[in-house]
C-alpha cells in the first residue's frame, strides 16, 4: 500500500478478500464513499455510492463508479459506510445505512484507529446490536449481523434526525438564528476567522461577488446584510449539506440580489469575472493533517476570477504560507489585521 491509498477503503473491502463475507449479486450501497486503489482491485458488480462532498465524488466518477440514484425505495443488501469523524454526523449515517437495508441486509463500516474507531463501532453496535470485527491497516472494521428490521427503531429514528439541518442562536442572524447542521465546518457557531474578516471588510464594496469555500452561508449573510450596491453573488462550496444550508440562510435576499449556488471543488477554478471575492479557504482535506497546497489553490483560483482591479478579501491562519503565492497573483498584497491566531489580508488583481 502507497502512502496515498486510503487505509479505511483498503480495511473495509478486507472481509471480501480473506473470506469473511461474501460480495451480494444484487450489488451494494456505498454511503461516504471515496475512491481509491482498493475499490480498483478487483471488480465490485452492482456498486453504488453516494457522497457530498463535490471532490470526493469527481475522483469516483472519473474513476467509473456509478452514483446511486434518488431512489428513496430501493433497499439493499449490503450498505458500506466510511464514517465522518462527527459523531453526530456519523451517527445519521448509521441510521441511514440501516434504513437503506434489505431484509437480511448487513451494514459493513471501517475507521481509522486515530479518528474515533472505537466510538464509531460502539456506536453501529448500539444500533444494530452484535457485530464482527477485524483489525487492518491501522483501523477498525466492523458489520452487523443480518438484519430484518433495525433492532431499535426509536433510537435509529432519533440518530436519523441528528443530520437534520436546524437553527443556531445567534443575534447577528435574520430571525435570530442560522440554518447549520452537523458535521460542516464550524456547524454550530460563527467561526472566529471569518467573523474576524467580517470585521475588517471595508466600508464599500459593490457589483459581482463571490465567497470561494462558502460553507454554511454567513459570509455571504454579512456582506449581503451590509452592503446594499452588491447586484450579485455567487457562493461555491464543495459540501452539498453546507450548500443546502446556505441557501436557507439566504433567502431573505433573493428577491434583492442574484444569487448562485454552486456545488463546486474550487480548487480546479471558478468563472471569471468577479468586482471582489471573499475567502476563508480550507486547510485540510478529509483528513486531520493539515494542507496549505489547498488553500493556496484557492488564492490561485480568486486571482483568475477577478477582474482586473478586483479586490480579494482573504482570512486565514497566521502561519499559513500564502504570502508567496499573494505576490504572484495580485498586486497591492496588504495584511489589514492579525489576531486570535489568524491574519485578514488583502489584495489587488492584476
Amino acid at each position: 500500500m502507497t502512502a496515498t491509498d486510503d487505509p479505511a477503503l483498503h480495511a473495509l473491502l478486507r472481509p471480501f478478500h480473506d473470506g469473511l463475507l461474501d460480495w451480494p449479486a444484487e450489488g451494494a450501497l456505498f454511503l461516504g464513499a471515496r475512491a481509491g486503489t482498493a475499490l480498483q482491485a478487483r471488480p465490485w458488480p452492482g456498486l453504488v455510492w453516494r457522497q457530498p462532498v463535490k471532490p470526493l465524488a469527481d475522483a469516483l466518477q472519473r474513476a467509473g463508479h456509478a452514483a446511486a440514484g434518488d431512489e428513496a425505495t430501493r433497499r439493499w443488501p449490503l450498505v458500506l459506510v466510511l464514517p465522518p469523524r462527527q459523531r453526530e454526523q456519523a451517527r445519521a449515517l448509521f441510521a441511514q445505512a440501516l434504513a437503506a437495508l434489505a431484509p437480511g441486509g448487513r451494514v459493513l463500516a471501517a475507521a481509522p484507529n486515530a479518528a474515533g474507531a472505537k466510538s464509531a463501532e460502539a456506536d453501529l453496535a448500539r444500533l444494530a446490536g452484535p457485530l464482527g470485527t477485524l483489525s487492518k491497516h491501522h483501523c477498525r472494521v466492523f458489520w452487523t449481523a443480518p438484519l430484518a428490521a433495525p433492532p431499535d427503531p426509536r433510537l435509529a429514528a432519533e440518530w436519523a434526525a441528528l443530520d437534520a439541518p436546524r437553527r443556531i442562536a445567534d443575534p447577528r442572524a435574520h430571525g435570530g438564528g442560522f440554518v447549520s447542521r452537523p458535521g460542516v465546518f464550524a456547524w454550530d457557531r460563527v467561526d472566529a476567522a471569518s467573523a474576524l474578516l467580517v470585521a475588517h471588510l471595508p466600508a464599500e464594496l459593490a457589483g459581482r461577488g463571490a465567497d470561494l469555500g462558502a460553507g454554511w452561508g454567513y459570509l455571504a449573510t454579512q456582506v449581503l446584510a451590509r452592503y446594499p450596491r452588491v447586484t450579485a453573488f455567487d457562493l461555491y462550496e464543495a459540501d452539498a449539506r453546507a450548500l443546502a444550508c446556505a441557501r436557507e440562510n439566504l433567502v431573505p435576499f433573493a428577491t434583492r440580489v442574484t444569487l448562485g449556488f454552486h456545488w463546486h471543488d474550487v480548487a480546479g477554478g471558478v468563472p471569471g469575472g468577479y468586482d471582489f471575492v471573499v475567502c476563508n479557504p480550507p486547510f485540510h482535506g478529509e483528513g486531520p493533517d493539515a494542507r496549505p497546497e489547498l488553500g493556496r489553490a484557492f488564492l490561485r483560483a480568486a486571482a483568475a476570477a477577478l477582474r482586473p482591479g478586483g479586490r480579494l478579501f482573504l482570512v486565514a491562519n497566521r502561519q499559513l504560507p500564502y504570502e508567496r503565492t499573494l505576490a504572484e497573483g495580485f498586486a497591492d498584497v496588504r495584511t489589514l489585521a492579525q489576531a486570535g491566531g489568524y491574519k485578514v489580508c488583502t489584495a489587488v488583481a492584476r
